[in-house]
């Protein structure tokens, strides 16, 4: 086990040396393909990877949700969940800044990516918060905290790759991930409410808007029609999760045209950014699986489930050092390499632990609700310093609002989530309500 552990030390301190993950994982995990098998045999794995990953049909999920993500960020949707939500909690003290998180989970729940989430809402909700005079870091904090539910409410691209990386029911997976993402929307607004109560200054007592009670119809019914149409569309059995994908693209793609929301130019260039994405994630997913085909390789898994089998560690114990490990890592690495680089050492050890719990007996299901764990301490990670990717873009979007500002805004949404991830670990019914 030493050889696979020296493998792990030297790509976290390659990527603490700033080297893209991809590469450096490629570079590490071929390597010690070579120490093991020869040079030839590692060669012919890492090009063999690099092909069966590009003409992946199921990764084929990938580019689609994410553009219909990018269409609907370029078609004023976003906007319109914004101007919905804010006439939902008005008056409610700190309301303007519960309904960026509220359109934040609206956004996500046809995007399905956090990053685009939080740029595209950053633009849409920081006017209109700073206007009402509410405070930069409970403002920037709401958003960077709100983008982070892309991941897990459906359709999810991290959730997509889990359950390739896993084979898992990537239906079955969406399910899963549509309990805690409301739970995390009602905790970041009680999050925004005890905000304010602490300290009254963060948000006005009362703000009043235009009444045009119309305005933001179109971004509600669009993004209630898109989701309804993905999901009942995978569960009435009328298309699988992969076809859903192409189905929820050509969608987006026809309504937002004809209703004259995105120019021939702004579905041009959404191709153009679903291509930059598409092939960032594919050349981490190659990174990943040449790695994850190295620590297979030498035992690592394997040697893991005896070591805990020797120790005699409870299902329970494991499972929290696992966390741990993910709160950890999530400080150096973004989401999407921490997924691929983790998800295949952990998974095969799920198989191995025993619960004690009758929901938890299939493992199946067990592998659905780790997946959930999974994304929810990847969701925390987006947030957590010195790294949080969210809050880089959103410092990105907004650069007069400097990071330690929006580090010291997330904070009430950063314990929400502990909260939150602590609830899905005591009772895994939440994440299988659905499923089950």
């Amino acid at each position: 086990m030493a050889g696979p552990l020296l493998a792990i030390a030297i790509l976290l301190g390659l990527a603490m040396f700033r080297v893209p993950i991809a590469f450096a994982m490629i570079v590490v995990g071929g390597v010690g393909f070579a120490m093991i098998r020869g040079t030839d045999a590692a060669l012919s794995m890492v090009g063999t990877t690099a092909f069966d990953t590009i003409f992946s049909y199921s990764l084929s999920v990938i580019p689609l949700f994410i553009f219909m993500g990018n269409l609907l960020a370029h078609s004023g949707v976003a906007g319109g969940l914004f101007s919905a939500t804010q006439r939902l909690v008005r008056r409610l003290p700190g309301g303007l800044a519960m309904a960026a998180v509220l359109s934040c989970g609206g956004f996500s729940a046809v995007c399905g990516s956090s990053l685009a989430t939080a740029a595209t809402m950053s633009k849409v909700a920081m006017p209109s918060l700073r206007k009402f005079g509410y405070a930069d870091s409970l403002s920037s904090g709401a958003i960077a905290a709100g983008g982070t539910l892309g991941i897990l409410i459906p359709p999810s691209v991290i959730l997509i790759i889990y359950g390739i990386l896993t084979e898992s029911d990537i239906g079955l997976l969406f399910l899963a991930g549509i309990v805690p993402g409301f739970i995390g929307l009602a905790f970041y607004v009680l999050a925004v409410a005890c905000a304010v109560k602490l300290n009254p200054k963060l948000a006005p007592a009362t703000y009043e808007l235009d009444d045009q009670p119309l305005e933001g119809l179109y971004g509600v019914v669009l993004s209630a029609a898109l989701f309804l149409f993905i999901m009942v569309g995978i569960y009435g059995g009328f298309f699988t999760p992969i076809e859903a994908a192409g189905m929820g693209a050509g969608a987006a793609l026809v309504m937002v045209y004809v209703t004259g929301h995105a120019s021939l130019g702004e579905i041009w260039k959404s191709l153009l950014e679903t291509v930059e994405s598409t092939a960032m994630i594919f050349i981490i997913v190659i990174g990943a699986e040449v790695f994850s085909n190295y620590i297979n390789l030498a035992g690592l898994p394997d040697a893991l489930a005896g070591l805990i089998y020797d120790t005699e560690m409870s299902a329970w114990m494991v499972l929290a050092l696992i966390i741990a490990i993910y709160l950890v890592l999530g400080c150096v690495l973004e989401s999407l390499s921490m997924i691929l680089l983790t998800v295949p050492i952990f998974y095969p050890l799920m198989y191995e632990l025993d619960f004690g719990m009758e929901l938890l007996s299939d493992p199946e299901l067990v592998l659905i609700w780790f997946g959930i764990i999974v994304v929810v301490v990847t969701e925390v990670s987006l947030i957590t310093p010195p790294v949080g990717m969210n809050v880089f873009v959103l410092n990105a979007t907004l650069p007069d609002v400097s990071l330690k500002t929006i580090f010291k805004g997330i904070l009430p949404f950063w314990v929400a989530d502990i909260v939150r991830m602590a609830l899905l670990i005591a009772v895994p019914a939440l994440s299988l309500a659905l499923v089950t």
